[in-house]
């Protein structure tokens, strides 16, 4: 993905970008509309016409005659399109409104707008439509966190100029310039009126008759409009050109793509529709954060989340696309060589990039180098460049050829010359963080808000940090590496890193655990004292298989504790650490994603009833959230609030979280393949309340596998000659590649 590309999304629609707030966003890749029900972009707050990462539009509202109309729905059928639906007040004299509003929005290298009137009178009805107008260009981030407030007086670098039919916004910055071309169609002979604010058209629309105009967004990049740099683009890759001006009806390759999308992922046929809605919704979710590079139209990577993360992220991208390799194995592929081209090749000290680091997260607008470390990549991550190396081994698992691993297997092994030259900083045996300047992340792992990691006491720690669930991922993969070895023929490789694991569970186990608390500390601190807080990270631990055998009850008993579960899922933070705040980031709220791993984990060591809980939690709290689980949401118990808590700016659709489901659903089917070792374990623990239940179309080695699971037993179908099914779980020494 290089600089001045141009990514595309596939998906679903996506309702709502927070549950009080009524507003409604539509997606396309790095492109995203906020608006109102109505179709409005009100400025003051959050709405607007976002492209890589800056808001191209702020101001887009609609009047006829003067009055605003009154919303009456919505309807979509895909993330990028939508029709709104409004009505005149009604006439003088009459009860009823007769003008009905359709604004039919299409985004498609950028926005496209048709404005259809329909007059339900016997009588003519003369309209002025107007729209007005404005963009501030703000940075992505300017708007999440409020400091933008759509207010275009006094913006530095913006100007606004006008012809016969369109406005041009342009505002510079530095070296870069973004711009947004709105023009307005000149439908038969209704003439239309261009100032600096506002497109105005006049018209009459005849009884019991339509009228219609349209309206176009066309962002340009440095001088150069978006649609003829894509054009030129595909055309310089050898796929096939743009075709100008995009229409309001278009989106027929991504309405393509995501028809692929949906007959291809697996479906979840079960008794309880409330459980089938979550998983029917989490596979359009996860369709509509999917993200493809022009240079290989075949790639596609999983952006983290909307509104706000319509980009790559390292660690969201790894643990999505592990997440879902039941439903598409290609998308970790993607995410892997995506990721293995953007490797780090030097020592950058303000963007945190070291050879062999996978990155952070990647950002397009003009300001991005006022964020993390002044660039457009930053590689402030410190679990992403391990579970790199831990994905590609599950890829393996699951049946991806020798010679696609033999690709990536140069950029692992520049992965693993991180973890051992850069990542263990003082040569202990293991991984830790501290940000390289100011504009750094504070905190590195999952948990990066600036309070994310902390004492028991509620004291944060002083850095270089070593968390917990890092060298989980560290050791898991060592083993991956052991494994590659051992397939070709390498004993001494494989010998070597079977032991570099080994040791590092040792050391792991003697330093980190609390014997007079019986938990795993959530990580060390720069003097290698425990950072002594409960905290979910020793779950990630358990899912890594680096926990041994005789401490892992403890763990599961302290993970679904009163002190940790909340009835709904297991906490990031327990109840009685100093920072606990059910209403926080990461200092107790639930999170959907880390129950998944959590889960996976507790079952991975035998802790079937545990693994349950946690599944069954998070199963249900979807269901108070319509089927689409969120972000995050809040840590309440249970039995204070029978229903779960929404966090007010949780992300939704987010990746991890829509995958969550998947996950949980394999760790409750323990379903667990290994290609190389010519086996598929089996032996699904679905709680009874889910039952009966059917699963078609697990992508496994190649073959379409079906589960149907009741209170009688199970089947499984598919498999074919491909793998001998094993009636157990797998053992958690099994590891990788056995």
């Amino acid at each position: 993905m290089g600089q001045g590309q141009v990514w595309t999304y596939e998906g679903a629609p996506v309702a709502t970008s927070g549950p009080a707030t009524g507003l409604i966003t539509l997606l396309e890749g790095t492109t995203f509309c906020i608006c109102e029900a109505s179709g409005d972009v009100r400025p003051g707050g959050a709405q607007g016409l976002f492209v890589r990462d800056t808001r191209l539009i702020s101001r887009l509202e609609l009047t006829i005659n003067g009055e605003v109309p009154q919303p009456l729905s919505s309807q979509s059928h895909e993330p990028f399109a939508r029709t709104f639906l409004s009505r005149m007040p009604p006439m003088p004299g009459l009860f009823d409104s007769t003008l009905l509003v359709a604004r039919r929005r299409v985004l498609n290298d950028g926005m496209n707008e048709e404005i259809a009137l329909r007059n339900m009178s016997s009588e003519p009805l003369p309209v002025t439509v107007r729209i007005g107008v404005a963009g501030d260009f703000a940075d992505v981030f300017e708007v999440k966190e409020g400091r933008a407030h759509g207010d275009v007086n006094g913006v530095d670098g913006l100007t606004v100029t006008v012809d016969d039919d369109t406005i041009r916004l342009n505002r510079e910055v530095g070296s870069h310039v973004r711009g947004a071309s709105v023009t307005g169609a000149r439908p038969g002979d209704s003439p239309l009126e261009v100032s600096a604010s506002q497109l105005s058209w006049h018209a009459v629309v005849p009884a019991h008759g339509r009228w219609s105009t349209a309206m176009h967004v066309t962002p340009s990049l440095d001088g150069r409009d978006l649609i003829e740099f894509r054009s030129a683009h595909a055309q310089a890759s050898g796929g096939r050109p743009g075709s100008g001006r995009p229409g309001v009806t278009g989106g027929a390759e991504a309405k393509q793509r995501l028809d692929d999308w949906r007959r291809q992922t697996p479906l979840v046929r079960a008794s309880d529709a409330r459980l089938a809605a979550v998983f029917a919704a989490s596979t359009e979710d996860l369709g509509s954060l999917r993200v493809f590079d022009p240079d290989h139209a075949d790639r596609a990577v999983i952006a983290a989340g909307a509104p706000w993360f319509m980009t790559i992220f390292g660690r969201d991208s790894l643990l999505t696309s592990w997440m879902v390799l039941p439903l598409d194995p290609s998308l970790a592929l993607g995410t892997l060589r995506t990721l293995a081209a953007l490797q780090g090749t030097k020592a950058d000290p303000p963007t945190e990039e070291q050879p062999g680091k996978i990155l952070h997260e990647m950002r397009f607008g003009m300001q991005a180098s006022l964020w993390l470390g002044g660039s457009s990549v930053y590689y402030g991550s410190i679990d992403a460049t391990p579970l790199f190396v831990m994905l590609l081994g599950e890829l393996r698992r699951w049946g991806l050829e020798r010679r696609i691993i033999d690709e990536l297997l140069p950029h692992a092994d520049r992965a693993l010359d991180w973890i051992v030259n850069y990542g263990d900083r003082d040569g202990d045996g293991f991984v830790e963080y501290a940000r390289s300047t100011e504009l750094g992340l504070v905190n590195q792992g999952w948990k990066d808000s600036f309070d994310g990691i902390t004492n028991a006491s509620g004291q944060i720690p002083e850095p270089p940090i070593a968390l917990a669930e890092v060298q989980g991922y560290v050791y898991a993969a060592y083993l991956a590496k052991s494994h590659f070895c051992a397939e070709r023929q390498d004993a001494d490789g494989a010998g070597y890193w079977a032991h570099q694991a080994e040791s590092l569970k040792d050391e792991f186990n003697r330093a980190f655990w609390l014997p007079d608390k019986g938990y795993f500390a959530l990580g060390l601190d720069g003097a290698k004292r425990p950072i002594d807080s409960l905290a979910s990270n020793m779950g990630h631990c358990l899912w890594t298989g680096i926990v041994d055998a005789g401490k892992a009850a403890a763990v599961a008993r302290n993970l679904t504790g009163p002190d940790m579960f909340s009835g709904f899922g297991i906490r990031t933070l327990a109840k009685s650490s100093a920072a606990y705040n059910p209403m926080s980031y990461h200092n107790g709220s639930i999170w959907p994603h880390d129950n998944a791993i959590c889960a996976a984990g507790l079952m991975r060591y035998g802790f079937v009833r545990e693994a349950q809980l946690a599944c069954t939690g998070i199963l249900e709290a979807a269901e108070f959230f319509g089927g689409r689980l969120p972000e995050l949401f809040c840590g309440f118990d249970r039995d204070e609030f029978d229903e779960p808590v929404h966090y007010p700016t949780s992300c939704s659709p987010q990746a991890w979280a829509s995958a969550a489901p998947f996950h949980m659903l394999r760790t409750l089917l323990r379903f667990d393949p290994s290609v190389p070792a010519g086996k598929l374990w089996c032996d699904p623990a679905i709680p009874a309340r889910f039952l009966p239940l059917r699963i078609e179309s697990l992508h496994v080695a190649g073959a379409r596998v079906s589960v149907d699971v009741n209170e009688d037993g199970w089947s499984l179908d598919g498999l074919g000659e491909i793998l001998t099914l094993v009636r157990s779980g797998r053992d958690p020494e099994t590891a990788l590649g056995s």
